[in-house]
């Protein structure tokens, strides 16, 4: 994650909470360069006519967080954790309705992340968000910690102990949880 303090981020959301107005204003600087690292990773497009830029999904993602007022906000990890299903919901919908727009043209295609590959494998792997988005449904019902740690992991780039501390679970549960989940993604999404 970035290098801005945790303790700030935390401070600054529990303020929020309280109804401290101007925590929002120093909070948005300090969360605003993590979610557009978020974006740009989970938008590489292969698709250059795409109209939901980096920026724009960075937008989006921080009007439905700062609308959501049913959050108790407690700390950074639940924040960007939060963060990470917004982009997710926003890159899907986006996804839905180009696809729908284009009356069964291609899916927005993005590139899996460096953490999803599996290891040794070549090159980045090309990705569609509405598989991927089934393949985590069903993978929320089999089992919804793994697909918290999904979301967390790779919609949100958080770090296994980041992870950890947002589901109260340890590191080592996190990264079991997470090579499994990556290998059923994988065959899942390789059966499409």
């Amino acid at each position: 994650m970035s290098s801005e303090p945790a303790a700030d981020v935390t401070t600054l959301l529990l303020q929020w909470n309280k109804g401290k107005p101007s925590a929002l204003d120093d909070l948005m600087p300090l969360v605003y360069a993590e979610l557009q690292r978020i974006a740009r990773r989970c938008w590489r497009s292969e698709n250059p006519g795409h109209t939901l830029e980096p920026t724009a999904l960075v937008h989006e993602a921080f009007i439905r967080l700062v609308d959501n007022d049913r959050v108790n906000w407690r700390n950074r990890a639940q924040f960007f954790g939060v963060a990470a299903q917004v982009v997710r919901r926003i890159l899907v919908d986006h996804a839905r309705a180009r696809h729908r727009a284009k009356r069964g043209g291609h899916a927005v295609r993005v590139t899996w992340s460096e953490n999803l590959l599996a290891p040794g494998r070549p090159g980045p792997a090309d990705l569609d968000l509405e598989s991927l988005d089934r393949a985590l449904k069903q993978l929320e019902q089999m089992d919804p910690q793994q697909s918290s740690i999904v979301e967390l992991r790779f919609f949100g780039g958080l770090s296994v102990e980041e992870t950890a501390e947002a589901l109260k679970i340890s590191s080592a549960t996190v990264k079991r949880d997470w090579a499994v989940a990556r290998a059923w993604l994988r065959r899942e999404m390789s059966r499409e």
